[in-house]
């Protein structure tokens, strides 16, 4: 069903083949038969949002996975000091919430979109009843997420060896301190 982000019914698209072929393109949907990707987008919501608009709210709980179709995102964290820290982006093909449909936890970020942008949105018992349903298709479907998980910690590895790697020693800041002094 196609719905705005107040919930409010859109006309349905006369040719759902037309959704079909424009996912296709979606590696969330790539790797589905053809009608696994009707049967899936059936139990989808597919949601426009307008730049700024906030998607998810840090320590709210939602019990879905996005698929981001057109648009980007940004993911945002705030800080104790309540300083908000930009996390990355993510643009068309990527899905993001992933452990809304693994537990039962508050969101861990903020997701509010940077332009005009398409979702689609998955909850977990739609995506649990495929995934009974089309065991193949449902084993893919998770690998998908898992190797997107993965790719997301790597990610975050990386840059915080980096910062670890970049950090200034103590030795560093004496050595500034005695060129200004001395």
């Amino acid at each position: 069903m196609n719905i705005n982000k107040n919930n409010t019914p859109q006309p349905p698209h006369s040719d759902q083949d037309n959704e079909v072929n424009e996912l296709d393109k979606i590696l969330f949907f790539k790797i589905l038969e053809k009608e696994e990707k009707k049967e899936l987008l059936a139990l989808s919501e597919i949601i426009n949002y307008k730049k700024g608009d906030i998607i998810i709210s840090e320590g709210e709980i939602q019990p879905c996975i996005f698929v981001v179709i057109k648009g980007t995102v940004n993911v945002i964290v705030k800080e104790k000091s309540g300083k908000e820290v930009f996390i990355c982006a993510i643009g068309a093909g990527d899905v993001f919430g992933e452990a809304g449909i693994f537990l039962k936890v508050k969101r861990t970020a903020k997701v509010i979109s940077t332009e005009n942008t398409i979702l689609l949105k998955l909850e977990r018992e739609n995506m649990l009843g495929f995934i009974k349903k089309h065991k193949d298709a449902g084993i893919k479907l998770l690998m998908l997420i898992i190797f997107s998980l993965l790719r997301k910690l790597r990610e975050a590895n990386q840059e915080i060896a980096f910062e670890r790697k970049s950090d200034i020693t103590q030795e560093d800041i004496d050595s500034i301190i005695n060129d200004f002094v001395y």
